[in-house]
């Protein structure tokens, strides 16, 4: 029988590396010394944990791997290629179609990463699409055509079993190709970041299934570049220029009322793009008298444009309840008069029913996100200068989203009241927004000055 109860386990060793610390777990089984180094103390003490546990409720360790019995993993029989694919399609109903996207590209980075050579005669970018569109996707895979069949068969035979990431090197190599762009650039701290949390929840499904013991993905904040959250204050509209694009776009002669009044309701309510266009008429709700001109509108849905490979539906758009809520809640907004107004304008004169779509697409369905940005970036050549219009100035339609935010915050609206009607949290918020919070210095220090005073006052007294 290969195995024993004659284990000794040893403290955690730290040594220090070229670049970084190390921390190792040595341990004996049957006298034959095994070591494993970890990237953080945490790894390796949980590491550790594991097979002080065995021991001490008695599990026979086997002198090969020098591991307990019943936890030996199979990450020696299961090919990652095979594990990537089980994974994409055990998490593919219980997630958003945004979220199988991403997760199809994490996949086919790590996947390209992990293989011993390019396959001859195949260009690189056709090995990617076949990852990403057709081996990641569940919904395609049955259907693909004969070559990249061919392309896939060659990737599996030529990706390694799930043991490859016991080296050390390997993570090293893959979270290295993470981090970096086709052309060599660095990549976005922002993709970075999802593409390390879509590979640690890879890792932990492993780990339930005993394909692995732990996760070798090291984690910490050194270890992921810093995403920046601050919104840049020169990305900002002022009032009047914001007024000029709504009434370029208006005045366009195809679809520019209806436009105007999609890129109004960003404007002057906050909401995302993707909420805006799953809008109803009925959305639109006048509380107590019409001559109060003051509305308010329920935000129900979002409606992100993923692809139509992507969504259950089968449709560009997917149908997702609002993002940070719970399915089935809403959110109230608030419609001011001059908002209230085009938008009453333009049910009128396009005829819409209560249960139509706010703002449709051209041919009816939603409204195509090329659509509105091809507009906005038009409207921005017309009416800013040159030199704005190269600036990151209103560079992107989610912008009129972050001068509502501003415009509330600039004029003492409650942060707690902002965060309501915005959908997000307050921490969230002050991170994204306390740069751009101008105006109210002279306010502030008036009322300091009122509390100076009255404690000089008491001090006298």
């Amino acid at each position: 029988m290969d195995a024993t109860f004659d284990v000794k386990v040893w403290q955690i060793e730290i040594g220090s590396g070229r670049l970084r610390e190390s921390y190792g777990v040595r341990w004996s089984v049957a006298g034959k010394r095994h070591r494993k180094s970890f990237q953080t103390f945490a790894l390796a003490d949980g590491f550790r944990a594991e097979l002080v546990t065995a021991t001490h409720v008695g599990e026979p360790f086997n002198i090969s791997t020098g591991l307990p019995e019943r936890h030996q993993p199979r990450a020696s029989s299961v090919g990652w290629y095979d594990f990537a694919v089980q994974f994409t399609d055990a998490q593919w109903w219980r997630v958003s179609a945004n979220h199988r996207k991403n997760t199809a590209r994490t996949l086919m980075i790590v996947t390209t990463a992990l293989m011993d050579r390019d396959p001859p005669g195949v260009p690189p970018r056709r090995v990617r699409t076949a990852l990403s569109n057709w081996a990641f996707n569940t919904n395609r895979r049955g259907g693909a055509p004969e070559d990249i069949v061919a392309v896939l068969g060659w990737v599996r035979r030529h990706t390694p079993t799930m043991d490859a990431w016991i080296d050390p090197l390997v993570v090293q190599d893959v979270q290295l190709v993470l981090g970096t762009l086709l052309d060599g650039r660095r990549a976005a701290a922002s993709s970075v970041k999802r593409h390390r949390r879509v590979l640690h929840l890879v890792m932990r499904y492993a780990i339930a299934r005993g394909i692995l013991l732990s996760d070798p993905v090291p984690e910490g904040r050194n270890l992921t570049p810093h995403a920046a959250s601050a919104i840049d204050r020169r990305r900002l509209l002022n009032a009047q220029q914001a007024a000029q694009l709504l009434d370029w776009i208006r005045d366009r002669p195809r679809g520019g009322r209806r436009l105007h009044a999609f890129f109004a309701t960003l404007y002057f309510t906050g909401v995302r793009p993707e909420e805006a266009v799953a809008l109803r008429v009925s959305d639109i709700v006048v509380p107590g008298s019409v001559r109060s001109q003051w509305a308010e509108i329920v935000v129900h849905a979002a409606e992100p444009e993923i692809g139509r490979t992507w969504t259950d539906s089968g449709t560009r758009h997917d149908q997702r309840h609002l993002k940070g809520r719970a399915e089935g809640e809403t959110r109230i907004v608030p419609c001011p008069p001059v908002l209230f107004r085009i938008l009453r304008a333009r049910i009128r004169d396009a005829g819409l029913l209560p249960g139509d779509r706010l703002f449709p697409g051209e041919h009816g369905g939603v409204l195509a996100g090329s659509v509105y940005r091809r507009a906005w970036d038009h409207a921005c050549s017309a009416v800013l200068p040159p030199h704005v219009c190269a600036s990151p100035m209103g560079r992107r339609v989610y912008d009129l989203r972050h001068g509502c935010l501003t415009m509330w915050l600039n004029n003492g609206v409650p942060p707690a009241q902002v965060a309501e009607w915005a959908g997000t949290s307050v921490a969230m918020l002050f991170a994204t927004y306390a740069q751009c919070i101008s105006g109210q210095d002279e306010d502030l220090r008036k009322r300091l000055d009122q509390v100076h005073d009255a404690v000089i006052s008491s001090m006298a007294a």
